[in-house]
């Protein structure tokens, strides 16, 4: 575990691309449930497979950066989509480079308070995805199940960080809660000497994730309809994590309505039908 920054961008890039990736325990229940049924009857499909890896944003990323990594140079597109790179892989490599996948509760069992921030960003991000769909949905976008991917992924720096320098997670945690108006960015690069959103794009070129991935999740590019979907998802996942009376939430609910081209009590209506 870290319990000091590290000194740059580069040192914490070098560190989280080597880091193991823990998954949620009900994933990793599923995988082996599914590997028994494969191993009787060698019946089990990649759509079966990225089922049970859904909603799980720590699992993708192992999946997608694993497919990256060993994708034969023949090939000229990218695995976009969890279904797609099990697909390339074969259900039989799935199996065997996914065997005994190590969970956060067994990674944080001595650490408690980690735990707990982890599965609420884990929530947030799931929920995010939720709307991120609806709304691509809604928009017609054909790229609708990467925009889902690309919310469940957006804040995977987060979730490494409580996994692996939880006390630097703790820290950036307590700062904000005594002053809800401090930037995350201003924080974060406070105590660990790097933006999340950096770390978060280098760490995706380093894996050699998909590009339309890397775009979709650069808040820099927020003037794109795809990457907009993506932040206001995002926002409000956060802004709802503790329940639908936060202050900012009318500001969401108008940006959100010019995104779809509704009407803000239309979008607000939307917003809260997704998450019932």
């Amino acid at each position: 575990m870290l319990t000091q920054a590290l000194p740059d961008l580069n040192a914490w890039t070098r560190r989280f691309s080597e880091a193991e990736i823990p998954v949620l325990p009900g994933t990793a229940q599923e995988i082996e449930a599914l590997r028994q049924i494969n191993d009787a009857s060698d019946s089990v499909d990649a759509h079966q497979l990225a089922q049970s890896i859904a909603g799980d944003p720590l699992m993708t990323l192992k999946v997608l950066s694993h497919v990256a990594k060993h994708r034969p140079s023949r090939l000229v597109t990218d695995a976009e989509t969890v279904t797609a790179a099990i697909v390339l892989m074969g259900i039989g490599p799935f199996f065997r480079a996914f065997d005994r996948l190590k969970t956060i509760d067994e990674h944080l069992q001595d650490q408690p308070v980690a735990l707990r921030g982890l599965q609420r960003v884990l929530k947030r991000a799931y929920r995010a995805a939720n709307f991120a769909l609806g709304f691509a949905v809604h928009r017609m976008d054909n790229d609708a199940a990467i925009i889902q991917e690309a919310a469940l992924l957006h804040d995977f720096a987060e979730m490494l960080l409580w996994c692996h320098a939880p006390s630097l997670a703790v820290e950036i945690a307590k700062r904000q809660h005594a002053d809800p108006t401090l930037r995350s960015a201003v924080v974060q690069r406070s105590v660990l000497n790097v933006e999340l959103g950096e770390l978060e794009q280098a760490l995706m070129r380093v894996w050699r994730l998909p590009e339309l991935l890397i775009h979709i999740t650069d808040d820099r590019h927020a003037s794109h309809p795809q990457v907009r979907t993506v932040m206001l998802a995002i926002r409000l996942a956060r802004h709802t994590q503790h329940g639908w009376d936060n202050a900012a939430l009318p500001d969401d609910f108008a940006d959100i309505a010019e995104l779809l081209n509704v009407a803000p009590h239309v979008a607000q209506a939307k917003a809260l039908a997704l998450d019932a």
